[in-house]
């Protein structure tokens, strides 16, 4: 039996992972699947679902971040944004595949400032948000690591 509550924080917590939020979304995914709250591919699918939702909020917020870059109250230096963007572009497209991993923020982030298209970021970032949870899952039954 499927608990709904469980299952919309374990949305909220893979949502706000994804973000410039500090939250981790995998202690409450293992939780919930040793605790045997919802069927596995139950969680996988909601937390590769909250955790792209997530990207795409931050992929939002790199294509609207430009007009504010010359603010005081800006959170990202210069340096910071060159950075990035020379980052992207030197990996392109391929480097969203990393968007799962704890600087994935960033590319996300990147992905909207240099105009990706939409519907090719939010493939690639499924892709690679749902393979974690794969990984995720299968680590915490004990079947591989």
């Amino acid at each position: 039996m499927t608990g709904a509550p469980s299952l919309i924080g374990l949305f909220l917590a893979a949502l706000g992972a994804a973000t410039i939020l500090p939250f981790q979304s995998e202690v409450v995914f293992s939780a919930l699947q040793a605790a045997g709250r919802a069927p596995v591919w139950l969680l996988v699918v909601v937390a590769s679902v909250g955790n792209t939702i997530g990207s795409v909020i931050t992929y939002l917020m790199g294509r609207g971040i430009e007009r504010f870059r010359h603010r005081r109250w800006f959170p990202f230096t210069e340096r910071q944004i060159d950075r990035a963007q020379t980052w992207y572009r030197r990996w392109g497209l391929w480097s969203l595949l990393l968007t799962w991993a704890p600087f994935g923020d960033a590319i996300a982030l990147a992905a909207g400032l240099l105009r990706t298209p939409p519907g090719i970021f939010v493939l690639l970032v499924a892709i690679a948000k749902t393979g974690r949870y794969i990984v995720l899952a299968l680590i915490t039954a004990g079947l591989i690591g």
